[in-house]
């Protein structure tokens, strides 16, 4: 307590302010110049009295009247409070203030009468607060527990007006329940710096709400909830409203948990329950200053007794010094972060700020605070003397962060009295930091020398304890998560990384550090997360679809039980960020792989990776693989597995550009051939072992369609056909329990299928049809090379030999292929002389088209002058010339057309326009089917995709491929109406 008049204890610093060494003579220029404020000549005579007796508070004055807009204007509206402030003394002042705030809940006035009053006495304790700051009367410490207790008698205030609003509207059945908030069931806590007593002066205040449902003496008919939340809408109307007369304090509530998706007054029961499983490490450090401050302070105190398990854990917890930091850095990640200037900088979150001192004092209370009960304390200041007492920091620890705490929070404090605003930003030109420190009642060069002084004490402090850590910041802009609200800066570095909808990746972002999805509900998938999360948003930015990719993982998040494996991958490898970004925004199919196997993304980092493995490279890695293997269910997992990492390679490829769309086709086919033929091998040894083998006999597998042709995309089934042939002398197997060779191989081609279809825990492989087998559903699904010869001889249909022109041996024994491409070429002798082919040809091509039209031109197999127009011609050219030149037979459809321009079966141009067509849509489709609409639905792809498509065209933009596209296809069709006359 001082005693005495604030204008006979000035002992500010206000060496710089231009009376303070002025001579008396002065003395009445100064006066003349503080009295022109003033109307009244009573508050006139009492100014200069003041100003006569005690030259230096008139020094006090004139600084607000130079720096400050906001005080100005109070004074000149109201001298009075000017003249009292500086002849009282400031404790029995700020008591008689706080004395007004407790009489207007006394007083029988409306709601809106008790708003104007509560806003008049805000701004007289905001002058008051002002000059016993300014002057040097209270020390910081005081004069922050001056405004938190202000805050808390306002709270306080609020919510009796607004129980007692309740309580005449009839939805509250308290008597006289504005004087009994102990009885409301409803506890308001301070955060922040008003929890820890440590408000700055133009603050805001944080605050949590929460009720007991049972407790909250409702009316009848009304549901607690919905009673709570009016009420604390109420209570926040009063505080922060701006009116004529202004706000009292800006009131914030989204401290509380998971914002996003519970009430602003949460049930306790719920609130307890966040905490204790999905709570983080950041809240645990906010309720380090948590205290009840309103209402049923009982319920308050329980509340954080029950979260003392929560907020301080009993082993020494160093995790949390990573994640706190990590945040940290993430604040530090903006441009001008990593350094410190003057101009510019924030004395709260920047670099060497204050923020760094309350994380230097929280993090260790957190490391150490479960044991140590003493170091559980709220005020800063205080928990750095008993970190040096219980021996964690140094004394010169403790006397540079005090005095730079003090000087900050001074500093910030004369930030916010220029116009009541909430900052701590010094400003962005010399003229006006050079005015902030005349305002602080320093030179400005001195000022400046001490500001430095103070940031790198800071920061030198805070780094020690941090300085393994890796830096978070890449230059690109603030990247803020923590808490519950949108910060400004962060949205502009969204936008500047290439995000188009800032605001939604900020809110996803905070559902996983505020656990909405259940792979990051763990303390360590949030502390990877946290490290991970700026990296992984450069990586997105710089994507084709950074919305799309981010939307596409959170959507992925939701499916996944854990994500730690796939997180910590990510962090240590910048280009395959970049890589599952691109596969996130444009290849949902590969990006459900890498959720489902997060180690896919292993072989991505293979320096192997691009260079796709052929046949029997792939054949030979699965079986020596698959060999371990006994029993036949992990067989069929492994297989699962082995098919799915390669091709998952193969789109990754195709994405990244190191594959050329022509060759994928390739690559899927040999990746299906190898699993065909492990497959094969393997039920044949099953079956051998129960059943013994068919001495002598030996056995193929055909492919048809595109795995034939090597042209699959990652959509593709299998259309197969197993052959084999017998000695004449055999009939039955050799094993313990013998069958027929037909029931053999019929079992044989059973297992085969159920191999490659069935559904596993690791999913299916592939969908297979053996329906173009000799006879189709109605004969026997193994067919002996005997029957085949016999059938396409002499009963196959036209459109069973096309199918038949892309049949290819993918497994199975070598000198039986040779004979079954023997056996093929010579079904076409049929056709040399046949008239009605050209007719069959046409007539199926128009049955297609009326059973099956296509949607649009980007139907691309369907469509006119789309891939199956294209492949009628071809094979049609085949079986016409097969008999005379074999050597146009061949299961490509961009080899076959080759082949038939070299013999003349095809014009040179025909052969490249047709070439060109097939080759532009096979590499479109290779593309689309990475993603979720086959065929192309236009209106729904987003146009980083169309840019994609464009470029795998080699085009400048999606228009130039819509129309290179149809002129394609039209010439396409035209070419095949000529040839089938159609």
């Amino acid at each position: 307590m001082s005693g005495l008049p604030l204008s006979q204890t000035v002992r500010g610093r206000i060496s710089s302010w231009p009376i303070s060494q002025q001579p008396r003579e002065m003395v009445g220029l100064i006066k003349k110049k503080l009295t022109t404020l003033l109307d009244d000549e009573g508050a006139k005579a009492a100014l200069e009295m003041v100003c006569e007796t005690e030259p230096k508070t008139a020094a006090v004055v004139s600084g607000l009247i130079a720096h400050s807009p906001f005080l100005t204007r109070i004074m000149r509206q109201h001298p009075d409070w000017l003249i009292e402030a500086l002849d009282c003394d400031p404790d029995d002042g700020f008591k008689e203030i706080m004395s007004y705030v407790v009489a207007i809940g006394q007083r029988d006035i409306d709601l809106t009468e008790a708003m104007a009053h509560l806003r008049e006495i805000r701004k007289r304790m905001a002058l008051h607060i002002a000059i016993a700051d300014i002057s040097g009367v209270w020390s910081i410490d005081q004069v922050v527990e001056a405004l938190s207790c202000f805050a808390d008698a306002c709270v306080d205030l609020a919510l009796r007006l607004a129980l007692r609003e309740a309580e005449t509207n009839g939805r509250l059945q308290l008597d006289k329940a504005f004087e009994k908030p102990e009885k409301s069931g409803i506890s308001i806590l301070a955060m922040g710096k008003h929890g820890a007593h440590e408000l700055n002066y133009s603050s805001d205040i944080d605050l949590i709400v929460i009720f007991e449902p049972d407790a909250v003496p409702i009316a009848e008919g009304r549901e607690p909830l919905d009673m709570v939340v009016r009420i604390i809408k109420d209570v926040v109307r009063i505080l922060h409203e701006q009116t004529g007369g202004g706000y009292v304090f800006r009131t914030d509530l989204r401290l509380r948990p998971d914002p996003a998706s519970t009430p602003i007054a949460v049930p306790i029961g719920r609130a307890i329950s966040y905490y204790q499983t999905v709570g983080q490490n950041w809240e645990r450090a906010a309720m380090i200053k948590a205290r009840p401050i309103a209402g049923d302070m009982e319920l308050g105190k329980m509340f954080l007794a029950e979260l003392t398990p929560f907020i301080w854990r009993r082993y020494f917890d160093y995790a949390a010094i990573a994640d706190i930091h990590a945040m940290k850095r993430q604040i530090h990640a903006h441009k001008g972060g990593e350094v410190i200037a003057i101009e510019g900088h924030d004395v709260k979150l920047g670099r060497g700020g204050i923020r760094e001192i309350e994380f230097f004092v929280q993090t260790q209370q957190l490391v150490f605070g479960g044991k140590k009960a003493t170091l559980r304390g709220k005020k800063t200041l205080q928990m750095l003397e008993l970190l040096r007492n219980e021996g964690w920091i140094t004394d010169s620890s403790v006397t540079e962060l005090q005095a730079a705490y003090r000087f900050l929070r001074m500093v910030e404090h004369r930030l916010q009295m220029v116009e009541d605003q909430q900052t701590q930003k010094l400003p962005s030109s010399k003229e006006g930091v050079d005015g902030i420190a005349r305002f602080c009642g320093l030179h400005p060069a001195q000022f400046r020398k001490e500001l430095l002084m103070h940031f790198q004490n800071v920061e030198k402090h805070y780094g020690n304890l941090f300085e393994d850590s890796p830096s978070l910041s890449d230059g690109k802009g603030s990247l803020v998560f923590t808490g519950s609200n949108d910060d400004p800066e962060t949205l502009k570095t969204l936008k500047r990384m290439g995000f188009h909808r800032p605001e939604m990746i900020a809110e996803t972002v905070r559902g996983w550090h505020f656990g909405r999805r259940a792979a990051i509900v763990t303390p360590r998938a949030r502390e990877v997360l946290t490290e991970l999360v700026p990296v992984l948003l450069e990586a997105f930015g710089q994507s084709s679809d950074p919305d799309g990719a981010m939307l596409a993982l959170d959507n992925a998040l939701q499916g996944m039980p854990a994500v730690v494996e796939l997180f910590n991958i990510l962090k240590q490898n910048g280009a395959l960020r970049k890589l599952f970004a691109e596969i996130l925004g444009n290849a949902p199919r590969l990006a459900e792989v890498v959720v489902q196997r997060p180690h896919v993304l292993d072989a991505l980092v293979d320096p192997e990776f691009a260079n796709p493995a052929s046949e029997s490279t792939l054949a030979k890695r699965f079986h020596a693989q698959l060999a371990r293997v006994p029993e036949m269910e992990d067989f069929l997992d492994l297989i699962r597995d082995l098919v799915r990492a390669e091709r998952f390679m193969i789109g990754a490829r195709l994405l990244s550009g190191l594959a050329d769309p022509q060759e994928v086709g390739a690559s899927y086919a040999a990746v299906a051939s190898a699993a065909i033929e492990a497959c094969l091998s393997r039920t044949m040894r099953d079956l051998e072992i129960k059943h013994g083998t068919i001495p002598g006999s030996r056995v193929v597998v055909i492919a048809l369609g595109k795995l034939g042709g090597r042209e699959m995309t990652g959509l593709s089934d299998l259309d197969l056909m197993l052959l084999y042939d017998l000695p004449g002398d055999a009939t039955e197997s050799d094993g313990p329990r013998p069958i027929y060779a037909s029931e053999w191989y019929a079992r044989l081609t059973q297992r085969l299928v159920t191999a490659l279809t069935v559904s596993t825990k690791r999913g299916t492989l592939y969908d297979v049809d053996l329906r173009l087998r000799p006879s189709g559903g109605k004969g026997p699904v193994a067919v002996t090379l005997a029957a085949f010869k016999e059938y396409h001889q002499a009963e196959s249909e036209t459109w069973e030999r096309m199918a038949l022109s892309r049949g290819r041996v993918v497994a199975g024994d070598r000198g039986l292929g040779d004979e079954v491409r023997r056996a093929i070429q010579a079904t076409y002798q049929r056709d040399a002389s046949r008239t009605d082919l050209l007719k069959d040809i046409r007539d199926m091509r128009r049955l297609v088209a009326a059973e099956k039209p296509a949607k649009d031109h980007w139907d691309l197999k369907l469509t006119a002058g789309g891939l199956v127009d294209i492949e009628f011609v071809t094979q049609y050219l085949m079986m016409k010339h097969a008999a005379s030149t074999p050597e146009v037979l061949h299961p490509n459809i961009g080899n076959a057309l080759q082949r038939l321009a070299k013999v003349e079966a095809l014009t040179i141009n025909d052969a490249y326009q047709l070439t060109e067509a097939w080759r532009l849509q096979t590499c479109l489709a290779q593309i689309i089917a990475l993603g979720d609409s086959v065929p192309l639905d236009t209106s729904k792809v987003r146009i980083p995709f169309k840019l994609r498509l464009a470029k795998i065209a080699e085009l400048p933009d999606f228009a130039s491929l819509e129309a290179s596209l149809k002129s394609m296809q039209k010439e396409a069709h035209e070419i095949m109406k000529r040839i089938l006359k159609a």
